[in-house]
């Protein structure tokens, strides 16, 4: 009997690597490896630091111009330019050497954030540099997700992606907790050097602790041009464009809760107390929900859960018809909150839907819509939310986000079969 090749040796190595990834699955097994122990820290520092500088910039404003309206725009700044970062700049995550990108992004938003520390630095570029960073935020979180499909082999990539977005939310609230207590005792201005170290702690930890790999697409042209095909062919696959929509419509829709939460909280009598519980129940039931099936369920379970829980997830928000007491909103958000479990399979659908040589721009892609649907979301509720009852407003978000939902799982499962596109077709 001939020998095997060379080729075939190497796809059963790499098959029995895909085994043992598979069989070690776990969140001790993420942290084994070397490379995502610094992406991991890098994105702590990171988050910590975006979360703070909100907070101080949100102060800064408001005590220099006594304006609500200046003082939520700067916030605002957050999310809107995320939609033209991630049509005009997303080519770059799949154009350039992640690691150089991803510390790039740091040094410059560091940049930006030293100068907004200046006390000579005027108001109107203050918001020119909120921009200028919120501009580089889809670029490098695109990048990073990508990077982690690079380092994180099969089931691990679903579970590092999960830590990910845990860290994301415990930040908001640890960030804004201690952003408070700081600016007790520091000015805006000062509070924000610590947001420029932070920023530089990460370069540091992905420039040391990454290994450098080449880019994953080459080409020429105008950056701007080639970001805006690569969108306009990602959209055009219907696999990969049925699970975009499966990642930014939920969370639109989700967001509507927290938004209405102050005059909901206001409405049942339950103060700042209660506007508290409410902000939390959601994060809290995500994170737990992500541990629970991250920790308890296979790669394989936790794909075919991830329809039903998708399709389910927001019936709890339709429940505030009954028009529910504090406790119970309570644990109707938390209830919500679990559900988001499903985005443990989505990713790995996501990965594998998406050829390689455009992953950045497809990470990037998506985290700009996430936002930028996430900021329409919450504006659309609080509108609402001035002429129907905070509970109804909640309700109707509830009800209407599970009818778009069916619409979009239709589209998820009949695409379930679809071969991914190849590297020439995007």
């Amino acid at each position: 009997m001939a020998e095997p090749s060379s080729t075939t040796e190497s796809q059963d190595a790499s098959a029995a690597s895909r085994s043992r990834a598979r069989v070690k699955a776990g969140y001790g097994a993420v942290f084994a490896v070397k490379e995502f122990r610094a992406i991991f820290t890098a994105h702590v520092l990171s988050m910590l630091g975006s979360v703070f500088a909100d907070a101080s910039l949100a102060v800064l404003v408001f005590r220099q111009t006594g304006s609500a309206p200046l003082t939520a725009l700067v916030l605002a700044l957050g999310f809107l330019p995320y939609a033209l970062s991630g049509i005009l700049l997303s080519g770059v995550a799949d154009r350039y050497p992640a690691r150089r990108v991803l510390v790039a992004c740091d040094l410059l938003s560091a940049g930006c954030v030293t100068l907004m520390a200046v006390p000579v630095t005027p108001l109107a570029v203050l918001f020119v540099l909120r921009f200028a960073v919120s501009m580089m935020s889809p670029l490098f979180t695109g990048t990073r997700a990508a990077s982690l499909a690079d380092i994180l082999p099969d089931d691990l990539y679903v579970l590092g992606r999960s830590l990910v977005r845990m860290v994301s939310q415990g930040s908001q609230i640890i960030g804004y907790g201690l952003g408070g207590l700081a600016l007790v005792w520091l000015s805006p201005r000062t509070a924000l050097l610590v947001t420029v170290a932070t920023f530089l702690g990460s370069a540091l930890l992905l420039r040391l602790g990454t290994r450098g790999r080449p880019a994953r697409a080459s080409g020429g042209g105008a950056m701007m041009r080639a970001s805006i095909a690569s969108t306009r062919s990602l959209l055009g696959a219907p696999r990969i464009r049925a699970l975009l929509l499966m990642w930014w419509i939920p969370p639109m829709f989700f967001i509507v809760a927290e938004g209405t939460a102050a005059p909901f909280a206001d409405a049942a009598g339950a103060g700042s107390a209660g506007f508290g519980l409410i902000m939390a129940a959601m994060p809290a039931g995500t994170a737990a929900g992500e541990v629970l099936a991250g920790t308890l369920l296979g790669a394989a379970a936790r794909e075919r859960i991830a329809l039903p829980l998708a399709a389910g997830s927001m019936l709890p928000m339709a429940a505030f018809a009954v028009h529910p007491p504090l406790p119970l909103a309570v644990a109707l958000l938390l209830l919500t909150g679990l559900c988001a479990a499903y985005t443990l399979g989505m990713d790995q659908w996501f990965v594998h839907a998406v050829p390689a040589t455009v992953r950045g721009s497809a990470m990037s892609l998506l985290g700009a819509g996430l936002m930028t649907l996430q900021g329409l979301g919450v504006t659309a509720g609080g509108a609402v939310a001035a002429f129907i009852p905070p509970y109804a407003v909640i309700c109707g978000a509830g009800a209407a986000g599970t009818a778009c939902m069916f619409v979009i799982l239709r589209s998820v499962r009949a695409t379930r079969t679809t071969a991914p596109a190849t590297d020439a077709e995007t």
